[in-house]
């Protein structure tokens, strides 16, 4: 398999991200502040702490990129 072009390929997948990122901002932030709040001083966050937070994240990236028909990073 050769690795000409992954540059390529990939590099409006990301150029596109910043966007993607900005419609997700709200949940983003939801995320943010969960993962802030568990993990007070020296606290490590806990495996599923912010699960549900995370999960509402992951949708609205997936969301956001199916509206755009990126495939996915192979």
């Amino acid at each position: 398999m050769s690795g000409s072009n992954v540059w390529t390929r990939n590099r409006e997948k990301m150029k596109m991200f910043s966007e993607i990122f900005a419609e997700c901002s709200l949940e983003a932030a939801a995320y943010g502040r969960c993962v802030a709040a568990t993990t007070t001083g020296s606290q490590e966050l806990k495996k599923d702490a912010c699960s549900k937070e995370f999960v509402v994240l992951k949708t609205c990236f997936i969301n956001a990129v199916s509206v755009r028909n990126i495939p996915p990073v192979s």
